[in-house]
């Protein structure tokens, strides 16, 4: 307590980083994995494609890609644009998946009852699908909003700051407060982009609380 009570500034500070090294590739890897789990759903046999070559994408080292990165897109090392494109690498190797099977998991008969309705094509996928998809996405993304805030941690071995670097420092100096105060930063951050996931599900999927309440 003694060390946070002095450093409760830079935690802070390094706290922020941390949430938009783990924040933004959340939502691009969102928005990119929607078209491609969408295709997945659409031709059945670009499925096993977009499942197999994710997969591959998550087994890379994190710590090579955060090396390698600067090479790819000519950035310096300590460029926060490298980590940000890794960790969008990964949230989109996790959320492909996610987003395909949420989709194929609405009913047949819900589909063909929209399109009877006059929801065709665009308007099918973004006013029925994927409002009912909501809660397999969602979970999906708490998934990788978890995984986000610990793989950026290994970004501090490369010298980009963030929480990660109270543990390499803590680590190294037998700084005991400094290394608990990271674990628990990390800790804490995840349950709040954890509880943010839960009320935005929530908010978009009204009638999951009247069927709940009704039942």
């Amino acid at each position: 307590m003694d060390w946070l009570a002095s450093n409760w500034r830079t935690v802070i500070d390094l706290a922020g980083q941390h949430l938009y090294l783990a924040g933004v590739p959340l939502v691009l890897g969102l928005v990119l994995s929607l078209p491609l789990g969408w295709a997945a759903k659409r031709w059945r046999g670009a499925y096993p494609a977009v499942v197999t070559t994710s997969g591959l994408l998550y087994t890379i080292p994190s710590l090579a890609l955060f090396i390698i990165m600067p090479i790819v897109l000519g950035t310096k090392i300590l460029d926060p644009v490298n980590v940000v494109v890794a960790m969008t690498i990964y949230t989109v190797a996790l959320l492909a998946r996610t987003v395909a099977d949420g989709l194929m998991s609405v009913p047949d008969h819900v589909e063909q009852a929209a399109t009877a309705m006059g929801y065709r094509g665009l308007r099918r996928l973004v006013g029925v699908e994927l409002p009912l998809a909501v809660p397999v996405i969602a979970a999906g993304l708490r998934v990788a909003a978890v995984s986000n805030v610990s793989i950026v941690s290994v970004a501090s071995l490369v010298g980009v700051p963030q929480l990660g670097s109270l543990l390499v420092d803590g680590w190294r100096r037998i700084i005991w407060g400094e290394l608990v105060t990271g674990i628990v930063a990390c800790l804490v951050l995840a349950l709040l982009l954890d509880g943010l996931i839960l009320l935005l599900a929530k908010a978009l999927t009204p009638w999951r609380r009247v069927a709940g309440g009704t039942a």
